[in-house]
């Protein structure tokens, strides 16, 4: 009943906002999508703010802003490359004195005395006609936030892989195509990316709302699977539309939950409203800033795509298992070696990978072009609808030694993580990860830590 109140009421806000000439600003190409992902005035600012994060400053850039009023950059501090050594400490130690500096310059102004140099009249020049007391306030709204450039492009070219099939999907579900865009938000599109609230996977599903939607335990877990958390995203992101009623409130539910934000559009009517005024719970930055942050991927790729060579898809069939089957023997019935697999099947976890539980029933296969009409031939695989003209990692066969190229993942340790499970997981050698991170066979990961991960790239 509360449900159907709310929705009604943000129908007729949205009604009144076109009947008095306030409908919000068109944002997308088509008046569809313009209408279903407005771009309000209240959000202008921070949509600019994250288009700069992802196009103009790199992950060597750390922007020094103001929490709450995106519009205030007061500077960039340079960054090194934090895999050299002490590279992280140098940039912390960096980052930690132009924080301070500018604390010193918020406590000067707010005390009535004048800037002294031209960068500190440029900040001065931002609270033209403000109290003294906005100073006090800055200072403690100062945030940090790295650039995004290097690794906004590299998801760019990543997404070539993913996006066919998951337009597919979210067109099966009659849901707008604009939020196939929603993983370069999440994860850059790398489907091995993991967070330090545990959330993993493509679309960054953490284990209590992924168990929803898939299978995830100690044998097979689908949020590492772009294909299965594809799906397990465009049921969410459905369910979400169909109680909140629109999509800024939709999107930024996949971030803060749908019962949050269905406490929020109770006080507060609108998503505006919200947006300006709601800060209950764990409503904080990342919520407040969710569908601004979308709005600007949205438009950074559609502006570099036709820039951009992106990775091609690739025809990929999928069955499931009639019975369990250990994975050497997968390997070897699609004259695969185990890495060009696992490329293909990320979901399987450490038991299966080291051989001490097989691949389970009914475990979904993934195998390139129509390699699984074999193992259905052979009486392994249960029927299974194609799934052709959609994206996955290059694959090969055995072949001659080529030349050795790495691609490096980061990846945070989790609770329960270990340096072998997780270079099985990745498909590399402890010492390949030991020797990317500085570290002797006595020195350990530990748990939050953010570790390089290199894995060898094939042809």
């Amino acid at each position: 009943m509360m449900t159907a109140r709310i929705l009604a009421r943000g129908g007729l806000y949205l009604a009144l906002r076109c009947l008095l000439g306030l409908a919000p600003v068109a944002l997308l190409s088509t008046p569809a999508a313009a209408e279903q992902f407005p771009l309000y005035s209240g959000i202008r600012p921070n949509v600019a703010f994250w288009e700069n994060i992802y196009s103009r400053y790199t992950t060597r850039q750390a922007v020094l802003h103001d929490s709450h009023d995106l519009s205030l950059v007061y500077g960039v501090v340079e960054l090194v490359d934090p895999d050299l050594p002490l590279g992280t400490r140098f940039n912390e130690q960096r980052i930690k004195a132009a924080k301070m500096r500018l604390a010193l310059l918020f406590d000067r102004l707010a005390a009535g005395q004048g800037p002294r140099t031209e960068t500190e009249r440029r900040i001065a020049r931002m609270f033209a006609g403000r109290p003294l007391s906005s100073y006090r306030q800055a200072k403690e709204r100062l945030r940090v936030q790295t650039g995004q450039k290097d690794r906004f492009y590299a998801g760019l070219v990543r997404s070539g892989r993913y996006l066919p099939y998951i337009r597919k999907v979210l067109a099966a579900e009659h849901l707008p195509l604009e939020l196939a865009y929603l993983p370069h938000v999440e994860s850059s599109f790398n489907p091995k990316a993991g967070s330090k609230a545990g959330a993993y996977g493509l679309w960054q599903f953490t284990q209590g709302t992924g168990r929803r939607y898939m299978i995830i335990n100690a044998l097979v877990d689908e949020r590492f699977d772009p294909y299965q958390s594809t799906h397990a995203a465009a049921k969410l992101l459905k369910a979400n539309y169909e109680t909140l009623g629109n999509w800024p409130l939709a999107i930024t539910a996949y971030n803060y939950g749908s019962a949050g934000m269905l406490r929020a559009l109770s006080a507060h009517g609108s998503y505006e409203a919200i947006f300006q005024d709601y800060a209950e719970g764990r409503f904080k930055f990342a919520a407040r800033n969710f569908y601004s942050e979308f709005l600007a991927a949205v438009r950074v790729a559609r502006r570099l795509e036709p820039s951009v060579v992106m990775e091609k898809a690739q025809a990929v069939q999928s069955y499931r298992l009639k019975k369990e089957v250990p994975l050497t023997r997968l390997c070897q019935q699609h004259r695969l070696d185990q890495a060009s697999f696992l490329h293909l099947n990320p979901a399987l976890q450490s038991p299966v990978l080291s051989g001490r539980r097989n691949v389970p029933v009914n475990y979904l296969v993934h195998v390139p072009g129509r390699a699984g009409s074999e193992a259905a031939r052979k009486g392994t695989a249960k029927p299974q609808p194609r799934f052709t003209g959609h994206s996955a990692p290059p694959v090969r066969q055995y072949s001659a030694a080529r030349p050795v190229i790495y691609d490096y993942y980061r990846h945070t340790v989790a609770q329960g993580d270990t340096l072998s499970g997780i270079a099985r997981h990745f498909g590399t050698s402890t010492e390949s990860i030991l020797r990317a991170n500085h570290k002797g066979p006595g020195n350990p990961v530990r748990v939050g830590e953010r570790i390089m991960v290199p894995v060898k790239r094939r042809p």
